[in-house]
């Protein structure tokens, strides 16, 4: 809501530069917000995940232009993958933006340079592992292992690391989410995440993902393209929370589109009952 609203506001505002600038400070605040509520969703294991078998590193790889814009250009970026390496089910989506948050880590803990080394390997969990880890069970698992030659972790840090909001960083530097985000991505996807630290020799981050063991068939899903249809018809917009409602009018308006709006189908009914709409839109169905 604050963010489209924001931004239909900008569009009107093209011609006053200053007003325009206010607008779009909105947006980039109402974004920065939805991120930190996302982050805290990851934290809390309450986000949409939407696994797939995932080459992870394929995925990894596909990271390397990705990394080596946002890193500093001293840290030296590496790779190691086993080329036998099995699929895991997560959200490539969700894993990407965690190996993100851990290369952006591990160059935090590089102040003056060195080197950043991602592997890939199968791994197998038996019973001790289980013993050791209650929350994670045997099985066959995928590693993908994020190192730096950094500063490592003091052991107060460390005990504290994965706690959402927890930052060595000074203020206005950090959110201190990035860790706690990748924790609460891999328990959410049913794996396990450690951390092997050495204080000033470096830190190495491992992310234990359930392997994909046997083959299944899936349909593959329609690409929709991205459209913005507009018209000329009648829409009536039924929607009982005034804020969603006034957005969604406003913006079936600007494509065209005639709009009634209702907090619900049987007021529609009594104000309106002879008038016919062409469609009938529930934002929020």
């Amino acid at each position: 809501m604050i963010v489209g609203n924001a931004e239909h506001l900008a569009e009107q505002l093209v011609a006053r530069g200053d007003l325009k600038r206010l607008a779009d400070d909105i947006c980039s605040a109402g974004e920065r917000g939805a991120e930190l509520t996302q982050r805290l969703l990851a934290f809390s294991r309450k986000q949409l995940l939407r696994p797939v078998e995932t080459e992870c590193s394929k995925l990894v790889e596909s990271m390397h232009k990705l990394l080596r814009r946002t890193l500093r250009e001293d840290i030296e970026i590496s790779t190691n993958f086993d080329p036998a390496l099995r699929q895991a089910f997560a959200d490539p989506v969700q894993l990407e933006s965690a190996i993100l948050n851990l290369a952006l880590n591990a160059q935090d803990a590089m102040v003056s340079g060195g080197r950043l080394t991602i592997s890939t390997a199968n791994a197998s969990l038996d019973v001790g592992d289980h013993n050791t880890h209650p929350d994670v069970g045997p099985g066959e698992y995928i590693v993908i292992a994020v190192t730096d030659t950094g500063s490592g972790m003091p052991r107060r840090v460390l005990e504290r690391a994965f706690e959402p909001f927890f930052t060595t960083k000074e203020v206005g530097k950090g959110s201190g989410l990035g860790l706690s985000m990748v924790y609460g991505f891999v328990k959410q996807s049913n794996g396990h995440v450690t951390i092997y630290n050495e204080p000033g020799l470096g830190t190495t981050v491992r992310i234990y993902l359930p392997a994909v063991l046997a083959k299944t068939q899936s349909a593959p899903l329609a690409v929709e393209k991205d459209v913005v249809q507009s018209g000329s018809e009648t829409v009536l917009v039924v929607e009982d929370d005034p804020f969603v409602r006034s957005y969604a009018v406003m913006s079936l308006e600007s494509l065209g589109y005639r709009v009634i709006s209702a907090v619900d189908g049987r007021r529609r009914s009594r104000r309106s009952p002879q008038r016919r709409t062409s469609t009938c839109c529930s934002p929020m169905s």
